[in-house]
């Protein structure tokens, strides 16, 4: 049970920073085709999506948060409702995430259509994106980003969906199942990067037969394969009794709890998505660590080593020599305005941490820190930090003469630890934290130093 309950630390730490959930219903269109599920979309097929967003405050039609927020589109598994997927919008809407979930080919008789599902699940994806200008609701609210995701039924759909599809920017299937047409048959077609997730012991679509084809056949240069050892193929969703009546029947093995396989789940799912959808870059390194780290998984990835980037000061020049496809340079974790190409003149600059970020045809990636000694930031020299990488606690030793602030940060920006103190050494407890990438800020007087710690 350690095992887990590092995967409970890892999942909670991660998803500290919350949303609201706000919800709403929309029912998109299809002049094309008919049938369907939903009515009040218009003549042609109805494809009624019941929305989740982050909102101001839980409820229905409620505004949505300030900010933007990517968009998943997810499919649901066969003969089961998009409710028993409560706990994935509970999970990814706080986190910053709007998540549609389709309604259509629902029925167990007659039984679903699965062309048309993954048309639905493609059509919606495009409708997504266009909110903003057709539903005063999410105006200036869509990131224009959005992932397909799918389980069982719907993951195998979705791969019907991403086929020859570059309006997405990522595909992810639970347990997907082979659908007729072929989503197997497709999957050469699917060319943006995908991540399979895969119970071990799921006898309604054996990893063999389904998952791995599936994913063998992805013709993207970053893919991945998660197998979470003695896994069910039901317990990416909620208590179902269609599903876990249909595993009663085939699985055999399954010696995790629905919350185990979740947990895992969301450990590695959570950074690639942050990476994928949010372009968070430093949440790439997280998932590489995650996917080799994570107790009670198997990862494999076909996805490039986060680049080595090398960054350089020639004078007051800053340069890297890694090629990308674009450039934007922080100081002290904040972004430079106006500083987006290979090099960067610092000027009369006051001197701090420095890094930069580069875009990729596949991603982005950031260089180690520039750590510039000979400027004015005293808390370069004043502050030594050690053990590092530390396992259960680091030694912050302050030789300035005042007061100094130290906030310990998840890299995507919420504040896990706060203090201040005025003595020459103190002692920061990292036992309660999970295996990971974290940072840690300094702030005395108006000046700023950030530091990444790693806890192995």
């Amino acid at each position: 049970m350690k095992n887990y309950l590092l995967l409970f630390l890892v999942v909670s730490f991660s998803s500290l920073a919350q949303f609201s959930v706000g919800h709403t219903t929309i029912t998109f269109n299809d002049p094309s085709r008919t049938g369907g599920f939903g009515s009040g979309g218009g003549i042609g097929r109805q494809i009624q999506t019941e929305i989740y967003y982050p909102a101001t405050s839980t409820g229905t039609a409620t505004p949505l948060a300030t900010g933007e927020f990517p968009i998943i589109v997810f499919g649901h598994g066969f003969a089961m409702n998009w409710d028993a997927y409560s706990n994935i919008w509970e999970h990814y809407v706080p986190r910053g995430f709007i998540m549609a979930f389709v309604r259509t080919e629902g029925s167990l008789f007659p039984s679903p259509n699965h062309a048309d599902f993954g048309l639905d699940l493609k059509l919606v994806a495009q409708k997504m994106l266009e909110l903003p200008s057709s539903n005063v609701l999410f105006m200036n609210h869509v990131y224009p980003k959005v992932g397909l995701m799918g389980h069982s039924m719907g993951g195998g759909a979705s791969f019907l969906a991403a086929s020859n599809n570059m309006n997405i920017n990522t595909l992810i299937g639970l347990a997907p199942a082979e659908t007729n047409p072929s989503s197997i048959a497709v999957a050469p077609n699917v060319e943006v990067p995908s991540i399979v997730f895969s119970g071990s012991s799921d006898g309604v679509t054996p990893p063999s037969q389904h998952h791995i084809p599936m994913f063998n056949g992805v013709n993207a240069a970053c893919k991945s394969f998660v197998s979470i050892t003695d896994g069910a193929h039901c317990y990416f969703a909620n208590t179902n009794f269609n599903c876990d009546f249909g595993e009663s029947t085939s699985s055999s093995g399954i010696s995790i709890t629905r919350l185990q396989q979740q947990m895992a789940t969301f450990a590695v799912l959570d950074p690639w998505l942050d990476y994928m959808l949010k372009d968070i870059c430093s949440s790439y390194e997280t998932f590489e660590f995650n996917l080799t780290n994570t107790q009670g998984i198997i990862g494999q990835t076909t996805c490039p080593n986060n680049p080595t980037i090398d960054v350089t000061q020639n004078g007051s020049i800053l340069g890297t020599s890694t090629i990308g496809t674009s450039y934007q340079w922080f100081l002290n974790g904040q972004p430079i305005s106006g500083a987006t190409s290979n090099e960067y003149n610092m000027g009369q600059n006051t001197g701090g941490v420095y890094y930069v970020e580069v875009t990729f045809p596949f991603g982005c990636g950031v260089s180690p820190n520039l750590t510039l000694l000979e400027l004015n930031n005293p808390l370069i020299k004043f502050i030594t930090v050690h053990p590092n990488p530390a396992i259960d606690f680091i030694s912050i030793k302050n030789n300035s003469l005042g007061i100094i602030k130290a906030t310990l940060l998840s890299l995507n920006g919420t504040t896990l630890l706060e203090s201040s103190w005025i003595e020459k050494e103190r002692i920061m407890d990292l036992s309660p934290f999970s295996p990971g990438i974290y940072l840690l800020q300094f702030e005395q007087s108006g000046f700023v130093r950030t530091d990444k710690i790693i806890v192995p």
